[in-house]
């Protein structure tokens, strides 16, 4: 089902907006298109990053892995 709705855009983001729905579609008229997609596609990310943060996360690490995973990771602190 579609609904119409109003949003006020930027200017940079609008132009991008047509110059998107130009490229892909060969007209400016197909904005409500790009946006759809975009907003997807955005959605969708920001879904499965939560999903990834929030779920379960099991690993067994012996002390050996442990301590390497440590020295790595001291190593990347120290390298900024």
């Amino acid at each position: 089902m579609v609904k119409r709705t109003t949003i006020l855009l930027d200017d940079d983001v609008y132009e991008g907006i047509v110059r998107e729905s130009i490229r892909r579609y060969g007209t400016a008229k197909a904005i409500s298109k790009v946006v759809n997609e975009l907003l997807r596609r955005a959605l969708g990310a920001r879904r499965e990053l939560l999903e990834l943060i929030y779920s379960e996360k099991v690993r067994e690490l012996s002390q050996e892995e442990l301590e390497e995973f440590r020295r790595e990771l001291s190593g990347r602190f120290e390298d900024r």
